[in-house]
């Protein structure tokens, strides 16, 4: 009884990954026509921004894309087989009373050990789980370095990067203000004029000589002292 124990019992893993096999499934675009490179900015909590600049496809296919896991087997097959592998567990099981002792404590600690490692497994990080070797990752070390005093200059390095600011207002990063207007509007405008360059002697990416920090607390001076005298100029006029 005990070898029919291990035979149904060994028999149910494979069962179950027969029924349980999947492909994932990218989205592809099935248009022809050219598109411009399609640059994505992640926006993660606390002011960090990523910007990953790739082809339209590549990008469909990491970040904005659904994906979808496509089984092998239709649903009735797997009802199907979830039924044969509940039946095989239970006679397996039935069948592992008849054993000895020594034999019940090999297979609790064979299926214990088996589940500590599915469990490492899944704990693993993601890139030891999927294969990007077809995606080429270049860095693309910039002036100023990844380290932020602030919101705000955080924000102005990626916009510097990525060359424009119409992001900014879609995602409903930066404060709706009249500063924070005037601010983007002021960005856009100093990355026209003066869009970031390579620098040739130490390979970094270099950034429009701009202090958005400065610009920013003009901003808000300016934008306070006019609704100072808007309120004067309302008062004055109701007396």
């Amino acid at each position: 009884m005990a070898l029919l124990a291990t035979i149904l019992l060994s028999f149910l893993s494979t069962l179950v990954g027969i029924g349980s096999r999947w492909r994932l499934v990218l989205s592809e675009r099935k248009a022809t026509r050219n598109v411009p490179i399609s640059d994505v900015v992640i926006n993660y909590p606390h002011g960090a921004f990523v910007i990953v600049k790739c082809e339209e496809d590549v990008a469909r296919s990491l970040y904005w894309a659904p994906e979808e896991c496509k089984y092998y087997r239709s649903t009735r097959s797997y009802r199907l087989i979830s039924l044969i592998g509940t039946l095989i567990l239970m006679f397996g099981v039935i069948c592992l009373g008849n054993a000895t002792i020594n034999v019940q404590l090999g297979y609790a600690a064979s299926y214990i050990i088996l589940n500590a490692a599915y469990w490492i497994v899944a704990a693993l990080p993601q890139r030891w789980n999927w294969d990007l070797r077809c995606y080429d990752r270049v860095p693309e070390p910039y002036q100023g370095g990844e380290k932020n005093k602030s919101f705000t200059t955080a924000l102005w390095k990626a916009i510097a990067i990525s060359g424009t600011t119409k992001w900014v207002r879609v995602a409903g990063i930066a404060p709706v203000t009249d500063a924070w207007d005037m601010w983007l509007r002021k960005a856009a405008q100093v990355i026209k004029d003066e869009p970031c360059t390579l620098d040739d002697k130490t390979g970094l990416l270099k950034l429009p000589d701009w202090d958005p920090e400065e610009y920013l607390s003009t901003a808000h001076t300016e934008i306070n002292a006019a609704d100072s005298d808007r309120a004067q100029n309302t008062g004055g006029a109701m007396v």
